[in-house]
């Protein structure tokens, strides 16, 4: 008996381990709408349901406590589904995805608003300023220090002191990192 209850502790122990972990993630008019009263910047994830690094991206990043911590406290948090039925409006203009198939078990047809973003490949990381407008795409998967460096440069608009591909050199060279992982 003593060993089902402290089988039981340790399995509620680690879900709440597990819940320190996450980011708070919202909807992109969520986001917006949380802008107008807490400025802050916005780090999307746009990802597809049948991508695989997306979900590694999932699994080895974003649930990094460095990383979800520093997202949580310093960004709006966007998950989006690029090929997705969700229907939103971004910056006065509705989008949707009327080619969606309801019935496709893999890919599926891509969103507007990814159409709109240039986005062409998952995942895709995408920044954008306090007003809610576009700063970069970062695509691909990135580890959680890979992930650090573009998070502190958008945060601290060091994007905009860089001018040439020798200061983004110099930039990543200098970085100090302190995530784990």
């Amino acid at each position: 008996m003593k060993n089902w209850i402290f089988i039981g502790m340790l399995f509620i122990f680690l879900g709440i381990k597990a819940q320190e972990n996450k980011i708070n993630w919202m909807s992109l008019p969520e986001a917006i709408e949380a802008q107008k009263t807490n400025p802050k910047k916005i780090m999307m994830d746009v990802y597809t349901t049948w991508c695989g690094p997306c979900k590694m991206l999932d699994k080895n990043t974003f649930q990094n406590k460095d990383v979800s911590d520093f997202v949580n406290k310093n960004f709006y948090a966007v998950k989006f589904n690029a090929e997705g039925n969700e229907n939103l409006s971004y910056q006065d203009q509705a989008f949707s995805n009327p080619d969606f198939n309801p019935s496709s078990t893999g890919r599926n047809a891509q969103h507007q608003l990814a159409q709109a973003l240039q986005i062409t490949a998952y995942p895709t990381i995408y920044f954008f300023d306090e007003q809610g407008l576009p700063i970069m795409p970062i695509p691909g998967y990135h580890t959680p220090k890979q992930l650090e460096l573009y998070l502190k440069l958008f945060l601290n608009d060091d994007h905009k002191k860089i001018e040439t591909k020798e200061e983004w050199e110099n930039y990543q060279t200098t970085f100090q990192f302190e995530f784990e992982g």
